[in-house]
């Protein structure tokens, strides 16, 4: 509510005039903003909307007082009120000639219009005449509405201008113009599939901007189809690498990082790219390396580019050097004492235990910690932590801390969740079978409705086969103990039904097996079940069943059960039942009890749950049947496959129902053609298709009708022999639904305490982050404070490498003592002597921000147009002329960002340009010049002469930042 004040007060203020032109638009902020309920709020939008539906009706109203009351429009239509009357006037503003109402037009129509409305066919000839204006900030306000206004039809409409727009001069209409391009591909990938190119050019876009949008669209190319695009790896890592290096302007920079959101986007696209790649990787791990160097802990947006690239480095052919960086800024995270970065080293640890398991021995505390934070989103994070970690030998522990966590809320959707995890990792990692059953009987008792009935016959079946092995002695304590067990269990109340079902299974199968509880008993307990859930058919048919099986052993076995008075009460009533299924239960049982032993014995045999039922799919013992019907004259059965479309539904009806089916509606479907002699005899002829039927093609559905013709190579064998079959792929059907035919987490209260808005100087956030490592050391050290549950639950949880991790930490805490004593005493005892090494240079990546001279390499070019740049660009190699020395014959490398920039000394000492390069160097021929301004007329004619010769004008915006990547 706050952030629609702002707005509203923003708005009010206008482009044009300031505060006193919206007077009565302020009045209506501030009448909203002290309402003291909802309703008050709503009775004076409703008055607004009242006395502005009386005005916009007024022929007579002037243009700038119409902008005033289409803002007010939009501003009570953002506060969930309807103000669909004045959508036309927002669509007539559109047309106005007048810049700031047009633009103002475009807001209020894409705020109330979609793309499915009826007034959009209104707006898009208006979007056609301004993407053609002279205008640039008009071209710019329509590629605004078409990328929230152009829907897939309208698609081909705008597309030829948008992809015009793509060369304008202006930098932000070529930005805007990809953006819409990007949209169109989203809404209909077939529309602008044959213009992909136009993105890897714009990758090369002299405006970073340009470039920076670009990565969007590429990005979403790239999930689909990574291998087309593994030749832009190197690129990517270019780009990534100048950025890091603030090679961009600072205006791109955000709380003194260098454009984060491209760095974060390349990051996302270079994880794709690198995954199960090693050569493609291999191009990654020196920027990665700068990233993390370089990394600021002190800002939110520093930390988010820290994580991504954990991300990148967990998708990406691993590598040791990067796996244990990310691992050390992965426990930075951790130590934190924001809920928030603890929540992002959680989930990076998560990513990186997937690689190296033993990373989480090292942060077990930090784990548990987070395990037992009040933060709820915290926990939860911290419990998929250890869904990733689970093994044999832990699965007790975490599978009890779920369950006891899953006892504790009310969330029902995370509790199925947490549920199905628990029973995932019981059925994988179970120890033994009756700690399964206990597991189970837990999860079913407080989450049973949630748990899929999958599940419920999964532990029937255990329980019916055992062990799977010989001895007959386990399988029967094991049955013997999951009897005791839901005998204490069944008179609870409210038990999930289908938990109810296990029990009243299982006690009927082997309630009285091992004779330690007595027929009657185990009747009387299923008979209170089934009286207990009078409205739950499913409970009292599964109790019903049970009691039968109860009977039909004891029976077999020669022994002479009573019907006891509630049991009988029970089949009484279930006898007169509503529902079918349980009278012929009930029905089934009163017959049993009239049968001898020998009757039971045969249909009824004990413990035989698990035997394979053989079932006859040919049904021959029907075969001296159907022989009879043959000889005394039946036609014979012709299979499906084999009959010619001859026999219909419609000629088994009679002539009084074919008489009054003429004049209704036919549902049913059409005869199969009759089988053709021409088209049977050549199957060359059959596949090419008639004119008379003709498909029709669908261009929104290019490649379900492409997958489509591939899946189905039989479909001309099948026309070949029952004649000429209608195609209708990609035609929409006539009735029902508008379709298309086809063949086929919360954060708590404690808060980061280095913020984007506190101080970002290199010595500061260094001795924060200092800090904070000394303080978790010094928590760490404090082994008293630790309790003994904690280790515990860590040796439980990580195994006995914990122990072995703490003596490893107290050695490397001692040694790294004696090390610091030593090189004190060293320290003190002589002065340090640098160490110089002789470091082979390797051949420099291309660098498209670098401007410097460089040779023109000999080497022929390359088929790829990307290694071109290896001989266009270099580091530059400048050497500065120091004042009083002699000056040499080497020309300095020019700079010609340097005429740009406002932090140059003055007195730089200019160079000259090789005329030999050429063309090929022409961009790089700039000389550098003083950056401030002064009275020195001799220091500005320089820089305008060094600024032509490259063919920039020194008034521009933008200088050449990138060369062109496809040459």
């Amino acid at each position: 509510m706050e952030q629609l004040r702002t707005i509203g007060r923003e708005l009010a203020m206008g482009s044009q005039g300031g505060w006193g032109q919206f007077k009565e638009f302020l009045d209506l902020v501030k009448s909203i903003g002290e309402a003291r309920s909802k309703a008050e709020e709503d009775r004076i939008i409703a008055r607004e909307l009242e006395h502005l539906k009386r005005r916009l009706a007024d022929p007579d109203v002037p243009r700038r007082k119409m902008k005033e009351l289409l803002l007010r429009l939009v501003y009570a239509e953002m506060l969930g009120h309807d103000a669909s009357f004045g959508h036309i006037h927002a669509v007539k503003m559109t047309h106005d000639e007048s810049l700031p109402l047009k633009r103002t037009g475009y807001l209020a129509v894409a705020l109330f219009l979609d793309e499915r409305h009826d007034l959009v066919i209104l707006v898009v000839n208006t979007i056609q005449k301004d993407l053609r204006s002279d205008n640039y900030l008009v071209v710019c306000a329509a590629l605004t509405a078409a990328c929230r206004l152009i829907g897939e039809e309208a698609i081909p409409a705008v597309l030829p201008q948008v992809v015009e727009l793509l060369a304008h001069p202006k930098e932000p209409v070529r930005k805007k113009a990809v953006m819409a391009l990007h949209r169109f591909y989203q809404r209909s990938p077939s529309s602008v599939s044959h213009l992909v190119s136009n993105f890897r050019k714009r990758l090369c876009d002299n405006d970073p901007g340009v470039m920076g949008a670009t990565l969007c669209p590429l990005y979403d190319l790239i999930l689909e189809e990574p291998n087309a695009y593994k030749d832009l790896v190197v690129s990517f890592v270019n780009i990534l690498k100048q950025v890091a290096e603030r090679r961009l302007p600072t205006s791109y920079d955000y709380h003194q990082m260098p454009a984060p959101f491209i760095q974060i986007k390349l990051l996302k696209i270079l994880a794709v790219l690198g995954s199960g790649d090693k050569q493609a990787s291999g191009h990654m791990y020196t920027v990665l390396g700068d990233i993390f160097r370089k990394g600021d802990t002190a800002s939110n947006i520093g930390n988010a580019i820290l994580y991504e690239c954990i991300c990148c480095i967990s998708s990406i052919f691993p590598n040791p050097k990067m796996l244990e960086a990310a691992a050390e800024t992965t426990s930075k995270f951790l130590k934190s004492d924001s809920h928030n970065l603890k929540y992002m080293g959680i989930d990076a640890l998560g990513r990186l235990i997937k690689i190296n398991p033993d990373i989480a021995e090292e942060h077990q505390l930090a784990v548990i910690d987070c395990l037992e934070d009040p933060d709820d989103t915290l926990k939860r994070k911290t419990f998929e932590l250890l869904y990733k970690m689970t093994k044999s030998t832990n699965v007790e522990v975490i599978v009890d801390r779920m369950i006891e966590y899953m006892i504790n809320i009310t969330d029902h959707h995370y509790k199925t969740e947490i549920a199905s995890r628990c029973v995932e990792l019981a059925e994988q990692f179970a120890p033994s079978n009756q700690w399964f059953i206990q597991t189970m009987n837990k999860v079913f008792e407080h989450a049973g409705d949630l748990v899929n009935i999958r599940v419920a016959h999964n532990l029937m079946r255990l329980i019916a086969e055992g062990f799977g092995e010989e001895d007959e002695g386990a399988d029967s304590q094991l049955r013997s103990s999951a009897v005791d067990s839901y005998l204490r269990i069944v008179g609870e109340p409210k038990l999930p039904s289908s938990f109810l079902q296990i029990i009243c299974w299982v006690l009927g199968e082997y309630g009285t097996a091992d004779g330690k509880y007595s027929a009657s008993y185990i009747i009387g307990k299923l008979c209170d079940v089934a009286e207990a859930h009078l409205t739950d058919d499913t409970v009292k048919a599964y109790a019903i069943s049970a009691i039968l099986k109860i009977f039909a052993f004891e029976i077999a076995l020669g022994r002479k059960i009573d019907m006891l008075p509630e049991c009988q009460t029970l089949v009484d009533e279930l006898s007169a039942s509503h529902s079918t299924d349980l009278q012929q239960r009930a029905y089934e049982l009163q017959a049993l009890l009239g049968l001898d032993k020998r009757a039971v014995e045969s249909f009824m045999p004990a413990d035989a749950s698990c035997e394979d039922i053989e079932v006859d799919r040919n049904l021959s013992f029907l075969n001296s049947y159907v022989q009879q019907a043959l000889e005394n004259g039946a036609a014979p059965y012709i299979p499906e496959s084999e009959r010619s479309g001859v026999i219909s539904v419609g000629s088994y009806r009679s002539q009084e129902q074919q008489e009054t089916s003429a004049h209704t509606l036919r549902f049913e479907a059409y005869e199969m053609p009759k089988p053709s002699l021409a088209l049977a005899t050549s199957q060359v002829s059959v596949s090419t298709p008639p004119t008379d039927l003709v498909p029709v093609p669908d261009p929104g559905y290019y490649k379900e009708d492409h997958q489509t013709s591939r899946s189905q190579p039989s479909g001309d064998a099948i026309s070949g022999e029952f004649g000429v079959k209608l195609r209708l792929d990609g035609v929409q059907k006539k009735w029902g639904r508008p379709t298309y035919s086809s063949s086929t987490p919360s954060s708590s209260a404690s808060s980061q305490q280095a913020t984007n808005g506190g101080s970002y100087s290199d010595g500061g956030g260094s001795t924060s982050s200092q800090a904070r490592e000394s303080s978790y050391g010094s928590k760490r050290q404090q082994g008293a404070e630790i309790s003994a549950e904690k280790q515990r639950l860590a040796a439980s949880l990580f195994g006995s490498a914990a122990a072995k991790a703490d003596r490893k930490a107290q050695a490397s805490r001692k040694a790294s003592k004696e090390n610091a004593s030593a090189e004190k005493a060293t320290a003190s005892s002589a002065a340090p002597q640098p160490i110089k090494e002789q470091v082979i240079p390797a051949a420099p990546p291309p660098d498209l921000l670098d401007l410097g001279d460089e040779p023109v390499s000999s080497s022929p070019p390359s088929a790829d147009p990307f290694s071109q740049l290896e001989g266009l660009f270099g580091p530059a190699s400048a050497t500065p002329v120091v004042s009083g020395a002699p000056a040499t014959s080497t020309s300095k490398a020019p700079d010609l960002m340097s005429i740009f920039s406002d932090d140059v000394p003055t007195g730089a000492t200019t160079g000259s340009t090789d005329p030999a390069l050429g063309d090929v160097n022409l961009i790089k021929g700039a000389t550098t010049a003083a950056a401030k301004k002064g009275p020195s007329l001799q220091d500005a004619l320089q820089k305008d002469a060094s600024a032509r010769q490259v063919g920039v004008t020194p008034t521009g915006n933008n200088p050449n930042l990138f060369k062109d990547l496809l040459g």
